[in-house]
């Protein structure tokens, strides 16, 4: 390996030497620091979990994080919550933004040349993989280092390439935070390291990591067991990493992952950020200021609490009551009866999560009527609540035909025929069919007896000898 990666380790090793003959020397201290630091953790077990106040959730487990969620990644429910707006330090897991914001504004195939701030400011004990100055390589190279090796200087790299500094990077990372909704971080560096103005809430780290795992390409880098790094004319030295999250490297067995950081500092103690797959539904979790290797086994027992007692629910095939009355519902512009108009419907990807046992009627609905978005359609927002407890929202559009084939059909075969679409005007057309009996019933009163449907069935010859009839009836009466 190269030069500085010697040293790096070097000194690492060094001071583990001494942390090792120090604890040695002294295993009376060592013992009372290991006894208050499980204290710590056995205290934070009671520390109330908030979503198991609610009435008819399922009950958590006591886990030893100081904070920690489970997030549903499609409509962002909160399945289990443990001072989830406690602001803490994040460690490493800082570096899941640093790659979602390097893939949106970045091109994975970009050169990415690593100056010397980006490779000194990191502490000779803190992660990397060993790039020195004036190194170079692809920023998906870059990101690989950064999730599977949790490398600083991958992260500064990369902060540097798409900020220009590390400081206009994190005023980025603020701003990109603050539109996924996070309320309680402030980020002032791209790979965690201990500083007291960044911090973040395991609920904006959800946040974050829900956006980080619809990005196809980090969720395949953030679930790489092993890399390796092959050498290049800007990168001379061919190595393996392996990732450090036990559930991706297989330490701790578990089906469904997704992906997911580590990360750690003294000052932050152990954090962890995990997405997982199973039974339809995609779930986040986060546990922050826990001890090892619990940040581990607490997330596979959120993550069992959560897929045993939670099932997803499609709003459009499941919700019958809660979209507006319309009077010109089911009509379009090729109505029979009616000018140009339009159709109200959910969107048929919106989702809630429920309590298993429970469905859509045992949530209580607020509908929030907007103006409507000529882009996408949308007039109004349904948001469910479940004993208080916000479970999802769904999108209700109003849809011309061009509407109804983006968002309804959403394939080039019906797009292609759905000119030839006609959409009845059913308020219309119930209409027309009460004026016609109403006159049909007026007239049969109007005209004498039988008369009105004998003169509707009666064949034309019968009609002149009628004719001729009449007339010679009216001659009589007049002589």
């Amino acid at each position: 390996m190269k030069k500085t990666f010697f040293l790096h380790k070097f000194a690492a090793l060094t001071t583990a030497a001494f942390v090792f003959s120090a604890f040695s020397l002294s295993p009376i201290y060592s013992n009372a620091a290991s006894d208050s630091l499980m204290k710590q953790m056995e205290d934070r077990k009671k520390l109330k979990v908030a979503s198991n106040e609610i009435e008819d959730w399922p009950k958590g487990p006591s886990v030893g994080a100081e904070s920690a969620i489970v997030m549903d990644i499609d409509s962002k429910a909160i399945l289990y919550s443990k001072n989830i707006d406690e602001k803490l330090y994040p460690a490493s897991t800082t570096k899941m933004l640093t790659c979602l914001i390097a893939a949106e504004r970045g091109n994975l195939s970009d050169k990415v040349t690593f100056s010397s701030t980006a490779v000194k400011s990191v502490p000779a004990d803190g992660s990397n993989i060993g790039i020195d100055a004036g190194e170079s390589m692809t920023l998906e190279e870059c990101l690989y280092g950064v999730m599977v090796g949790s490398a600083n200087e991958c992260a500064n790299a990369a902060a540097e390439h798409i900020g220009g500094s590390i400081e206009g990077f994190a005023k980025i990372m603020n701003t990109r935070a603050k539109e996924l909704g996070c309320k309680n971080s402030h980020f002032v560096n791209a790979n965690g390291l201990f500083n007291e103005n960044h911090y973040t809430s395991s609920r904006d780290l959800a946040l974050i990591a829900c956006a980080f795992f619809n990005n196809d390409s980090l969720s395949r880098i953030g679930n790489t067991r092993q890399r390796t790094f092959k050498a290049t004319p800007t990168q001379p030295d061919t190595f393996t990493i392996t990732n450090k999250h036990k559930l991706i490297n297989g330490e701790f067995s578990y089906s469904g992952i997704l992906g997911g950081k580590t990360g750690y500092t003294g000052e932050a103690r152990n954090t962890l950020v995990t997405g997982c797959e199973k039974n339809g539904m995609r779930l986040v979790c986060v546990v922050m200021k826990e001890e090892s290797p619990c940040q581990f086994s607490d997330t596979v027992s959120l993550f069992d609490y959560a897929f045993n007692n939670f099932h997803k629910i499609n709003v459009s095939t499941e919700d019958n009551g809660s979209l507006p009355s319309n009077e010109n519902f089911f009509s379009s512009q090729k109505s029979l009866f009616a000018s140009a108009s339009n159709v109200l419907y959910f969107g048929k990807n919106d989702t809630i999560i429920l309590p298993i046992g429970s469905s859509i009627s045992d949530c209580k609905r607020d509908v929030v009527v907007n103006k409507k978005d000529d882009k996408t359609g949308i007039v109004a927002t349904v948001k469910y609540l479940f004993n208080g407890a916000d479970v999802g929202n769904a999108q209700i559009y109003m849809a011309s035909d061009k509407y109804q084939t983006d968002n309804i059909n959403n394939t080039k075969k019906q797009e292609k025929n759905s000119d030839k679409t006609i959409y009845i005007n059913v308020y219309y057309l119930f209409l027309l069919i009460v004026v016609v009996s109403l006159l049909v019933i007026w007239l049969s009163y109007t005209i004498p007896s039988g008369a009105f449907l004998r003169t509707l069935y009666r064949d034309p010859s019968e009609k002149r000898h009628y004719k001729r009839r009449k007339k010679e009836m009216k001659k009589r009466r007049l002589r």
